[in-house]
């Protein structure tokens, strides 16, 4: 990326001023054309951009919704961070120092070229800023938003091509495989903590595993060696997503993902890839873009049609079902549903680790928690299909699920408000709380505060009162 600074003068306009702060920039980007004699091309080039992507702009066809492209125009043209909402950046002092900078951003690009050494530059990036971020930083980091739409899919394009070809490196590297299976181990462990306790408590733990591993494939290693060494560092990605996604970090999470779909493409993995993506529909759908989600699972699905094994096929489809739920098509998520029952029936022990969580007693509360959301609207039709599928997974995978359990019982919770058994909703909100006590994760005190507003529509006795009390207790820790 070239640097461009616009004519200093032009900054002073209102109409521009005033389209930098609304992120306007098919405005921004004409008057910077008319009144700064910057063509198409040199934005373009100045940004990291493409010049078909700085005409879709201009045409109003496409918006920066990207916190990276926004970095890349601010620095590229010198605008000053404050005209776009963003902290001083480091060219704007003498003695910047980006390592010490008060709100460290990442300005690695997540949609250029899927080299290896792109990924591993990303990952150190990510991990250096997210392991110095102070509380400014971390407040930034919460308020990003996640990306949507073309700009999220299109990014993610490079994941069907070929891996990097050409000759890899043959001499020895210093890492035995021995220290890689080492590696695994720990990526294997850290995956286990978040899926019980969630990830409030070892997120920097996490981060600083992965920048290890990074730090290693900057270095020379073997070529088998640095293949594994990639699907390591997917996998403590992966495990990094979901703990900043309950951390409230959604954006970051996002990074998170891509950043294990790109290292997972790296090491060859597209099993981990295509479970990358379910987790990344899974956030879509959290943010109310179930036609992202399904676009999402069908890339997955293409991607592994012919590798995936029994359990992983049925958690697609299950996010598959979830999206259909969401688009109303009530239908096609009971065939997608049954498509995945009929699915793991075949399963077997052959599959890699981190899918042998996906059982029946998985498909039941996922099942359960598709069904809640329909009996939202239809109460009458689908809460006892809910309570079924809920009280299932309960009785199948037990307290030492962890987040999932407290999500169960939750779900539970609210399945029997919606019915109008109020003793059953209050013996289960205390239940949940009983769960969630030993459970730090984001996705929980999510639904625990939306079981509480839920609470206050539904009945005023003293035992109602009394969970509605212990829920905001707790909230309030």
């Amino acid at each position: 990326m070239n640097a461009t600074p616009i004519p200093t003068d032009i900054l002073t306009r209102n109409d521009l001023r005033q389209a930098l702060s609304e992120h306007d920039f098919a405005e921004a980007f004409k008057l910077l054309k008319k009144h700064g004699g910057l063509s198409q091309n040199r934005i373009a080039l100045a940004c990291g951009l493409t010049p078909g992507k700085v005409s879709t702009i201009m045409n109003g066809q496409a918006c920066v919704a990207s916190y990276d492209v926004l970095c890349r125009i601010a620095d590229g043209l010198h605008i000053p961070g404050r005209l776009i909402g963003l902290a001083a950046r480091p060219w704007e002092t003498e003695e910047a120092d980006p390592a010490r900078s008060e709100t460290p951003e990442v300005t690695a690009r997540m949609d250029g070229p899927w080299q290896n050494g792109d990924t591993v530059e990303l990952a150190d990036q990510l991990t250096r800023v997210d392991l110095t971020m102070n509380r400014r930083g971390l407040a930034r980091a919460v308020a990003a938003t996640v990306m949507t739409g073309p700009l999220l899919l299109d990014s993610l394009e490079g994941w069907m091509l070929p891996g990097e070809t050409g000759s890899r490196r043959t001499r020895p590297g210093r890492l035995g495989i021995r220290d890689v299976e080492q590696l695994e181990e720990t990526a294997k462990a850290f995956r286990t903590w978040n899926h019980k306790y969630g990830g409030g408590l070892r997120r920097r733990a996490v981060l600083g595993q992965l920048q290890e591993v990074t730090a290693l494939l900057q270095e020379h290693q073997a070529p088998l060696v640095e293949q594994r060494l990639h699907a390591v560092m997917a996998q403590l990605a992966g495990t990094a997503a979901g703990m900043a996604w309950d951390a409230g970090l959604q954006r970051r999470a996002q990074d998170y993902y891509r950043l294990s779909l790109r290292a997972a493409h790296a090491a060859g993995d597209r099993l981990w890839g295509a479970n990358t993506l379910a987790g990344m529909a899974r956030q879509m759908l959290y943010a109310n873009r179930p036609t992202d989600a399904l676009e999402l699972v069908r890339f997955a699905q293409d991607g592994v049609r012919s590798e995936a094994g029994p359990r992983l096929r049925a958690m697609l489809s299950t996010r598959e079902a979830w999206a259909l739920a969401a688009l109303g098509r009530t239908a096609a998520f009971n065939r997608a549903t049954e498509q995945a029952r009929h699915v793991l029936a075949d399963a077997e022990l052959d599959e890699p680790y981190w899918i042998s969580y996906f059982d029946e007693a998985e498909l039941a509360g996922v099942t359960g928690g598709r069904y809640l959301e329909l009996a939202r609207q239809d109460p009458r039709l689908h809460a006892e299909h809910a309570e079924e599928q809920i009280r299932t997974a309960l009785a199948r995978r037990g307290p030492e699920a962890g987040r999932s359990h407290a999500l169960d019982r939750l779900g539970l919770a609210e399945v029997y408000f919606l019915s109008g058994n109020l003793a059953a909703a209050v013996a289960e909100t205390h239940a949940a709380c009983d769960v969630a006590e030993r459970v730090h994760s984001g996705r929980v005190r999510e639904g625990m505060a939306e079981l509480y507003a839920y609470t206050v529509g539904h009945g005023t006795s003293a035992p109602v009162r009394e969970a509605r009390a212990r829920l905001r207790e707790q909230l309030a820790d």
